[in-house]
């Protein structure tokens, strides 16, 4: 299936990750186990509180196999343990934030578990609410659409959250829905302002507590509301360092403000324990953070280390396993999205344009490698090829709209129209060519990007500077460097190209500023480094 990818060959696509045996309080390396503090009341026996509150911190920060083992601990020292069957059934569910439509078998293997927990015996009507919460995202899942069914478990988990108040769990999965069901259309980012109220308010009173810190930071994963995550972002790696996907968590805020370095740092973290722990896919994607934040530094031989060993990650990966926050499709979209930001970030248009492309089971990351190869073509002239690879982004597009993957059908559109717009630019159709380009920009405007990624490959409106500088509208193209600044702070094509852009403008303060910042984004760039660094070091002379 994999073939046409070189080191795709090696990832299995059946069978369960072999996950590391729980240790109750040690690791094998020995160090103690760190996951943060987690006590959820319930009925069941006294001696299976300690397993069942050790798998719910597990649970909050997303590490979803071993949630599942500790659940299942739980029920072997109570097989009655109704909210243990109910934790199995939430881990099941999987990354809520994952923008991905679930399949019958992962949603009948959460049915079967919520089954079982409404047998349980010596439930109370607060447990019976529990369960009935979650069974709204899996009852009737062949008949009623997951939207609908995630709006349905939001609107029951809020019911939940004020007939107890007292229950602070209540309130943190109700927050945590909140931030899940939120359109990547609604610009006034109402679900993520309210449910980041109130997980502010229990961060003061349990800060050592693993959800709150993680859903604080997810509830403000967008561009601007990620400086509030700022404390949660740099507290959540302290508070569960046992946990590989809570030393990643961080680098989404850190990505958000452009705090390159320290997503670097923890994402190195994150990945050493995540190979460590056998969370292939959660390795892959820090590695994929890792690789972007490599690359707005002018650190790329780190990045080009990096992406060496990717082949021999790829090989671990199952994409059918149940693991870390990051399912097998986090995995493979890693896989397929290091090399493009390596060519893309770095200008390579003859690397881009002969990328392998890869035919797997998700065709929004194999859409990348297609966009890559169509902007890369095109900029060489090469306009067979480029429409080749605009017509397989078409056909992936439809794909993905007939599975009724409506975001990524979106993403996919537009790189279908960016890609357009720069073959109808080495076409000579500049009129054309702008108003794809400008279409492109006002769609990813118009969304989100899914926490799968750091950040688009190629941004729209960094494109559409791009264009602009060569059809010689340089004060146009600044205005453009300037909106993509805005969503993706310090990103060194968007600075690099305001530089330029504003030279050529005639607006030599702003050049100069926007060169300096590049220099200051830089400081631990190669030496010798990437040609921009040696112009904006001569213009600064000058």
């Amino acid at each position: 299936m994999f073939a046409s990818h070189r080191w795709l060959a090696g990832v299995t696509v059946a069978g369960a990750m072999a996950v590391a045996p729980i240790v109750a309080q040690e690791h094998r390396h020995a160090a103690p186990e760190k996951l943060g503090t987690v006590h959820f009341e319930t009925s069941c026996a006294p001696a299976a509180e300690p397993a069942f509150d050790r798998a719910m911190a597990l649970l909050h920060s997303f590490e979803f196999a071993s949630a599942i083992q500790g659940f299942t601990s739980t029920l072997g020292a109570d097989s009655s343990c109704a909210m243990a069957q109910w934790g199995i059934a939430m881990a099941r569910w999987g990354n809520p934030f994952a923008a991905v439509v679930r399949q019958p078998p992962q949603l009948q293997q959460g049915l079967d578990a919520i089954s079982r927990a409404r047998l349980g015996s010596a439930v109370t009507p607060r447990e019976r609410d529990y369960i009935a919460a979650a069974a709204k995202l899996y009852v009737d899942f062949e008949t009623i659409d997951q939207r609908a069914r995630v709006v349905a478990y939001s609107q029951a988990m809020e019911q939940l959250a004020a007939a107890y108040p007292a229950d602070r769990e209540a309130s943190i999965f109700y927050a945590l829905s909140l931030a899940a069901s939120a359109l990547p259309t609604d610009k006034t980012y109402a679900n993520q302002l309210k449910a980041g109220a109130i997980l502010e308010k229990l961060y003061a009173e349990e800060p050592d507590h693993p959800g709150i810190a993680h859903y604080i930071i997810h509830s403000y994963d967008v561009p601007p509301l990620a400086g509030r995550a700022l404390d949660a972002a740099r507290s959540y790696a302290k508070i569960a360092p046992s946990a590989p996907h809570a030393l990643h968590m961080p680098s989404h805020t850190f990505t958000r403000v452009g705090a390159w370095q320290e997503s670097i740092d923890t994402n190195l973290l994150s990945a050493a324990e995540a190979r460590r722990t056998g969370a292939t896919a959660e390795e892959l994607h820090a590695m994929d953070y890792m690789t972007y934040a490599y690359l707005q530094t002018g650190q790329d031989r780190a990045a080009q280390d990096l992406m060496k060993t990717l082949p021999d990650v790829a090989k671990r990966l199952d994409i059918n396993a149940v693991g870390s926050a990051a399912p097998g499709s986090a995995g493979i979209f890693a896989v397929a999205a290091i090399p493009v930001r390596w060519a893309l970030e770095r200008r390579d248009w003859r690397t881009a344009a002969t990328l392998d492309a890869a035919s797997t089971p998700f065709p929004y990351a194999d859409a990348m490698t297609h966009f890559a190869r169509a902007l890369g073509a095109a900029h060489t002239g090469a306009i067979v090829p480029a429409r080749a690879s605009i017509e397989a982004l078409q056909q992936i597009h439809d794909r993905l709209a007939n599975a009724g993957e409506a975001y990524w059908a979106e993403q996919v559109e537009i790189e279908r129209e960016g890609a357009s717009a720069f073959v109808a630019l080495a076409e000579g159709k500049t009129d054309d060519a702008v108003r794809l380009m400008r279409g492109a920009a006002a769609r990813e405007d118009a969304t989100e990007k899914n926490a799968v990624t750091p950040g688009p490959v190629a941004p729209a409106r960094e494109l559409l500077g791009d264009l602009l500088v060569e059809l010689k509208q340089p004060a146009a193209a600044l205005r453009e460097y300037q909106a993509t600044l805005e969503k993706e702070p310090n990103r060194f094509r968007a600075v690099y190209g305001a530089a330029r852009a504003a030279a050529r403008a005639g607006d030599q303060q702003t050049s100069k500023t926007m060169y300096g910042k590049l220099l200051a984004i830089c400081v631990n760039a190669d030496q010798p480094g990437r040609p921009e660094l040696d112009e904006a070091r001569a213009a600064l002379v000058r």
